[in-house]
């Protein structure tokens, strides 16, 4: 859980800067999104193989293939 306290002579903007770079340090954010659907594990590993064949397909054109 991600808490920030108020320090002297700090503004409410200042302080909210702090708390969303607290919380996208965490990966609280990223953890949520991914788990807002229930994805199988199978599945998982297909979007995953799916993304690392772009992944290297890309590096290929970039080398110039």
């Amino acid at each position: 859980m991600a808490s920030v306290n108020l320090r002297p002579n700090e503004s409410q903007e200042q302080l909210l800067k702090r708390f969303r770079k607290q919380v996208a340090k965490s990966g609280i954010l990223s953890t949520v999104r991914r788990k807002r659907w229930h994805v199988s594990k199978s599945e998982l590993r297909r979007i995953q193989k799916k993304k690392a064949i772009r992944r290297a397909r890309r590096k290929q054109q970039q080398r110039g293939w």
